[in-house]
């Protein structure tokens, strides 16, 4: 495939084609499958560093501002049970593979999924990150020094740290990286508590501002913290985030506690780097053809990035197979098999889908009559 005329972000002065061959980027690579996108911008396809894959059926639940993760699970399992056990009615697969959707609707191709349940992969959708060992948090996981220091693996630990704005946060915090005795590598998620002493001590920081500032009114001090570990970038779920990671993208702009290039390789070359995804996070030659291409919204190099939304994403490469492309393109010999698409419209913008999201709405309609999903299945 030959993606032309392109601009690649990060180096927008003139406009380029990606060759790619299988699944790899390759040098100018062209047959008789070629895409002009007259000018349109290409980036890598983003890594979310942090969902929960199966509660993303949810909508927001949260009664008040926290002061931890603890007092707002009890609070929300207490005031909104009747919400919590509809939605936990639809099967999981279901509701994983919503979860996978959330992701490629916004040019996510890889997450990380934070829990214990089956991880299911399917052909196309986003990678599923799960070579690491899973606690929850050192509050509500048991035996949690026993399984962070005996565990066989060389795999890191992810698990919510500092994740309040109260004393308990903080003091978890210490906890745990006194108890790892082992010296296991550490990925933490939301750290609201983290300081700068402790956040050397761990691998990385898996940054939520969406879902923190939601909970607690308040997020990560990264101005401090990102002097001591790397920041990578993640979602949450819809129990505490907007389904729409651009969302998150541009709050995480406007807070200014990164700045748009540490923000970018927080969801690009960075998480790639941290989670050993070295195949990722770049659009060169011989790196795995997972990319986006994006509306040029004329508002200067990064601005297009930034302002990007799903109905702005023309096409989405996974391992160099086209998973999404925007009904313009339909029209072009041989470019998709439409047997093998759903089209849907996303703000009234057409977008032809990896088939199966149709079936997959009509399964959860039969549990959530009443669900509305971000888009609309036009056939």
């Amino acid at each position: 495939m030959l993606i032309k005329n392109i601009s690649i972000l990060g180096n927008t002065k003139e406009h380029i084609s990606i060759g790619t061959r299988g699944k790899i980027i390759t040098k100018n690579y062209s047959n008789d499958l070629e895409l002009d996108f007259h000018g349109a911008i290409a980036f890598p396809g983003l890594i979310n560093s942090h969902d929960h894959l199966e509660f993303n059926l949810f909508p927001k639940l949260g009664n008040k501002i926290y002061e931890d993760y603890v007092e707002w699970g009890n609070d929300i399992h207490s005031r909104n049970k009747t919400i919590i056990e509809k939605i936990k009615s639809v099967p999981y697969e279901l509701r994983f593979l919503w979860g996978l959707y959330k992701n490629l609707l916004c040019g996510v191709t890889t997450v990380a999924h934070h829990g214990k349940g089956k991880v299911i992969n399917v052909k196309g959708m986003p990678d599923v990150i799960s070579r690491y060992n899973y606690l929850h948090s050192i509050r509500l996981e048991k035996l949690w020094i026993f399984k962070l220091n005996l565990r066989l693996n060389n795999n890191p630990f992810v698990l919510h740290i500092g994740e309040g704005t109260n004393t308990k946060s903080y003091h978890e915090i210490n906890d745990l990286i006194k108890w790892n005795i082992t010296r296991r590598k550490i990925i933490g998620v939301h750290g609201v508590s983290l300081d700068l002493d402790n956040s050397k001590k761990i691998a990385a920081l898996v940054w939520c501002p969406d879902s923190n500032i939601f909970l607690y009114n308040q997020t990560a001090n990264l101005p401090e913290v990102k002097k001591g570990t790397d920041i990578l970038f993640g979602s949450d779920s819809g129990l505490s985030s907007d389904w729409n990671i651009w969302n998150h993208i541009r709050l995480a702009r406007d807070l200014k506690y990164l700045n748009e290039i540490e923000l970018f390789e927080s969801l690009s070359s960075k998480a790639a780097r941290i989670w050993g995804l070295d195949n990722l996070g770049s659009i060169s030659e011989n790196k795995i053809a997972d990319i986006i291409v994006a509306n040029n919204n004329s508002g200067g190099e990064w601005s297009n990035y930034f302002n990007t939304n799903p109905e702005n994403l023309l096409l989405i490469l996974k391992g160099g197979q086209i998973v999404l492309l925007d009904q313009e393109y339909e029209n072009i010999n041989h470019i998709i098999d439409r047997s093998d698409f759903d089209l849907i419209a996303i703000n009234n913008v057409g977008k032809y889908i990896r088939k199966g999201i149709k079936d997959l709405v009509d399964n959860i309609s039969r549990y959530l009559p009443d669900y509305k999903f971000p888009f609309t299945v036009l056939n």
